[in-house]
């Protein structure tokens, strides 16, 4: 992939383009453009990430070529507290892309994975920087398993390719010019209403754990109950055994099937 064939049907979001050969992290790259003034909409893509991080302090590395690794500059007017429903919405935009381009059902595992076939092909983080009551910006990093067929044998039956789902390699940078598309159209009828009231109904129709019995892991809590989905907020509702439902912020939280991943 290069920054030549992004071609990119967008207003504003990936006119400042970055393209770097190798870079530790692309939110950290990203977050170093913003403190030294970079505009709303800019964008870096690395060719490989040697030290990517996922939520809960995880890693996340993008071996030459095998992947996306995107991260986008915002600088929103909302309040700080809603910067968290970014996450999902980026989720839905890259569901939205696979469906576009290979006509695969991608689902959203809440609240910053995509799955296919139960294995996870994309990770989510949004990182913010704000004070009381305003946003100085926030960078949102998407990894995406585009060519990657090495998986480590500890992930190998959590994650997959989409190579691997499609039996082929694909092309890099239409996909990452489908995910900023969508994902410029779904941000601007956020910005309208603040919250995930114009897509809630398609997340809800492809997360994958609505309606299912789940466990959620806080801290050092655990709570099980049966997913109902989000609400406008972009919180999960959880019905526990006792039917007193509970709404799950996104955050340091992880969402799991009684039985494993999903």
């Amino acid at each position: 992939m290069s920054a030549e064939r992004l071609h990119l049907n967008t207003k504003w979001l990936g006119h400042d383009l970055r393209w770097e050969e190798t870079v530790d992290s692309t939110n950290d790259f990203v977050k170093n453009l913003a403190r030294q003034g970079a505009r709303h909409g800019t964008v870096a893509l690395a060719r490989e990430q040697t030290g990517g991080k996922g939520r809960m302090g995880r890693s996340w590395v993008t071996p030459k070529g095998s992947s996306i690794a995107m991260s986008c500059l915002l600088r929103p007017e909302f309040r700080p507290e809603k910067a968290s429903m970014l996450t999902l919405l980026m989720g839905l935009s890259v569901a939205q892309a696979c469906a576009r381009l290979y006509s695969l059902k991608a689902w959203i595992k809440w609240p910053n994975d995509i799955v296919l076939a139960g294995k996870k092909i994309c990770g989510i983080l949004t990182e913010m920087d704000a004070e009381p009551g305003r946003i100085d910006f926030v960078v949102i990093g998407v990894g995406i398993n585009g060519n990657f067929t090495d998986f480590p044998e500890d992930l190998r039956d959590k994650a997959v390719s989409l190579q691997q789902a499609l039996g082929h390699p694909i092309e890099l940078a239409p996909l990452a010019a489908a995910v900023l598309e969508a994902f410029e159209e779904n941000y601007e009828g956020f910005c309208r209403t603040e919250d995930l009231s114009g897509c809630q109904e398609e997340y809800n129709r492809i997360l994958i754990n609505r309606g299912r019995q789940v466990k959620v892991l806080q801290s050092r809590e655990e709570l099980r109950g049966v997913s109902h989905g989000i609400n406008a907020q972009g919180e999960l509702l959880v019905e526990k055994e006792d039917q007193t439902l509970v709404k799950i912020c996104a955050g340091e939280v992880s969402v799991r099937g009684l039985d494993g991943y999903v």
